[in-house]
């Protein structure tokens, strides 16, 4: 896969694949290519060359809009509607798709991250903590029953204590889901605790793909071993 903005090339030659129940962290400094790529995957991007596919779909034959109502995305912000209750944003997807019981199936997509629905399901995001608005994307994602999940520098705002919390919230819950899941994320212990394998790009390459153990051990580049080092991971 290939594409490139005015600024320069963004994606050169990238090919990588998520089977069922995976997740893959994207990880790389700012303009290596990793929120490109995962854009590419609900269409919000549309690569100058190469081929995605989504279960099987050519994503480039598919409506845009159905593609989207059928991939969980949680963006960094989280992008819940301010004037919506937690339940609704919850049910949002399921509400779209027409689905009988879109609002029992956010009631239980919200149970699933932790939140109890008697006591969020009525207030607004606006009285909720960072961490939790982000609980809240995570259970709008899962709602409908996704196979991809796309998970944008979810932790991106967050402090230290809430990142490492919500960590934990999200790998139960896409472990418990069986979904695939793509991670851009700027922070490698975050990408090393909730992926099962880790693609590191830079200038819009990959450079190595691998899991924890494989990166550490054996970096296949300086950058690699230079990634690690500033984490404090190596």
């Amino acid at each position: 896969m290939c594409h490139a903005f005015h600024s320069g090339v963004a994606l050169d030659r990238v090919t990588i694949r998520v089977p069922l129940g995976e997740t893959l962290a994207l990880v790389g400094e700012s303009g290596s290519g990793k929120t490109t790529l995962l854009r590419t995957f609900n269409a919000l991007i549309r690569p100058d060359a190469g081929t995605v596919y989504v279960n099987g779909e050519n994503v480039a034959e598919v409506d845009a809009v159905r593609l989207r109502r059928s991939v969980g995305y949680v963006p960094q912000n989280g992008g819940l509607l301010p004037h919506w209750t937690v339940a609704r944003n919850a049910a949002l997807v399921p509400e779209l798709l027409d689905l009988d019981d879109a609002d029992d199936r956010g009631t239980a997509a919200l149970a699933r991250v932790g939140l109890d629905p008697d006591r969020f399901g009525q207030r607004y995001p606006r009285s909720l903590s960072g961490g939790e608005r982000q609980r809240v994307a995570l259970a709008r994602a899962l709602a409908a029953g996704p196979s991809v999940v796309l998970l944008d520098e979810p932790f991106g705002a967050l402090d230290a204590l809430t990142r490492g919390e919500l960590t934990e919230v999200f790998r139960d819950a896409l472990g418990a889901e069986s979904v695939s899941a793509l991670l851009v994320t700027h922070d490698l212990r975050v990408a090393f605790a909730l992926a099962d394998r880790v693609c590191v790009l830079r200038e819009g390459r990959i450079v190595q793909v691998g899991t924890a153990a494989e990166l550490t051990g054996s970096p296949a580049e300086p950058y690699v071993a230079a990634l690690l080092g500033r984490a404090g991971v190596a």
